[in-house]
C-alpha cells in the first residue's frame, strides 16, 4: 500500500514553506502539502500557493458559511490549482450540495469534529449526544451531499467507514508521544491499519532535522 502523507505547512512564512517542500522529496511517500489559514491569509501566501503546478495542494480552509458565501468562496479560488478542498459538515446539507456544483475539479472535503476537542468540550457546546454519534451523523451527511472525502480523527476511521465510502484524511498523527493542542490523537502505522488514506503531519516532520524526520517515519511504517 502506498503510504500518502500530507505535510502540514504551519507557518506563514515563505522561505520556510519552500524549505519544507525542497527537504520532503521522498520515493516511499506519496507526499502532499497541507496550507492552513495562517499561511493563505499571510502577505505572499496566496501568491506562492499559485504558482505551485506539480505538488498535490491540500487547502484547509474548514469553510463553514451560508450557501452562497460558501460557493461563492470556491469560485474565487478556481485560479488555484487546489486537489483537495475542507468545508465543515456542520453547515448542512445545503451548502455542501451548493459547494459540490462549483468545486469543478477540486475534491471537497468534511471536516467532522476537530480533533483538539473532546466529549467534554462537545457537551460545552450544547451537543447532547454521544461523540460517536455526532461523527456517525456527519458521516452520513456527507455521503448524502457526496463529498469526496472526510476529515476525522483516526480513532473515528472505522465508524467513518460504514457510512462514508470515499476517501479519509486523518490529522492528529504523532509519531512520538507529544499530543501539543489535540487530545484524539493516533501513531502512523495504527491510523493506516484503521483505513486512512492519507495522514496529515505536521511538527513530527517539519520540526528539526525534516529528512530524518521522514526516515524515523517510513521506519516506524516499515516496524
Amino acid at each position: 500500500m502506498e503510504n500518502k502523507i500530507f505535510i502540514a505547512i504551519d507557518t506563514k512564512s515563505i522561505n520556510r514553506a519552500r524549505s519544507i517542500i525542497a527537504q520532503s522529496k521522498l520515493k516511499n511517500f506519496r507526499i502532499g502539502y497541507k496550507f492552513g489559514l495562517e499561511f493563505i491569509n499571510s502577505k505572499y501566501g496566496r501568491k506562492f500557493v499559485s504558482k505551485m503546478r506539480k505538488e498535490i495542494v491540500f487547502i484547509d480552509l474548514k469553510l463553514h458559511d451560508i450557501p452562497n458565501t460558501m460557493s461563492s468562496t470556491i469560485n474565487s479560488l478556481k485560479d488555484l490549482k487546489i486537489n483537495y478542498l475542507t468545508v465543515h459538515i456542520s453547515s448542512g446539507l445545503k451548502a455542501l450540495k451548493e459547494v459540490k456544483k462549483v468545486s469543478g475539479k477540486i475534491k471537497i472535503v468534511g471536516v467532522t469534529t476537530l480533533t483538539s476537542l473532546d466529549v467534554k468540550d462537545l457537551k460545552s457546546l450544547g451537543y447532547k449526544k454521544k461523540l460517536k454519534d455526532v461523527v456517525k451523523l456527519q458521516s452520513k451527511l456527507a455521503q448524502k451531499a457526496n463529498l469526496d472525502g472526510i476529515v476525522c480523527s483516526p480513532h473515528e476511521i472505522k465508524l467513518v467507514k460504514k457510512f462514508f465510502s470515499k476517501e479519509i484524511i486523518t490529522p492528529g498523527i504523532r509519531i512520538g508521544s507529544k499530543k501539543n493542542d489535540q487530545k484524539r490523537v493516533m501513531t502512523p502505522k495504527a491510523a493506516f491499519k484503521q483505513g486512512s488514506d492519507w495522514l496529515v503531519i505536521g511538527r513530527d516532520i517539519t520540526k528539526g532535522n525534516i529528512k530524518n524526520n521522514l526516515k524515523n517515519l517510513s521506519d516506524h511504517l516499515s516496524q
